[in-house]
């Protein structure tokens, strides 16, 4: 299955940067291409959220489980229902002399091989464009 990986490097503590991300309902003020973010369930360190965001201006929604690791500063994801087959991956957060390192990886796969040959290098491009907006978006606002 396809990956993409995408790191920034933030200067706040990265428990700070971790708590912004847990706070996803928050994520439409600042990131430009996530329209709603919706929490339908809370769980102690489980939240099932509804999301909606552009990609080209085509509205795209699904719905995903995080699990959040508070001693860990880890996000795990995972789809639940929506377009892809498969949509998961993790954000970490780790601190080194005073600023924090935020990786973000995306496993993602169509589900369907032909239409993947057709366009999988398009998607590829999408899914790490959207990943380092998040990023920068995420950096933003943690530094501002």
């Amino acid at each position: 299955m396809p990956f993409v990986e995408s790191t920034i490097v933030v200067q706040a503590p990265a428990r700070s940067v971790y708590e912004l991300a847990k706070d996803q309902e928050r994520f439409p003020e600042f990131m430009p291409d996530v329209e709603l973010v919706t929490v339908v369930k809370r769980d102690g360190n489980r939240v099932i959220s509804r999301w909606k965001t552009l990609v080209e201006e085509a509205p795209i929604e699904w719905i995903e489980e995080d699990r959040f690791d508070d001693a860990r500063l880890r996000v795990d994801y995972k789809l639940l229902e929506g377009d892809l087959d498969t949509f998961e991956g993790s954000w970490t957060f780790d601190e080194r002399n005073g600023e924090t390192h935020v990786r973000l990886g995306v496993t993602y796969d169509f589900g369907v091989p032909t239409l993947a040959e057709l366009i999988g290098p398009t998607l590829h491009k999408k899914v790490r464009e959207n990943s380092e907006m998040m990023l920068a978006a995420l950096k933003r606002e943690a530094e501002g």
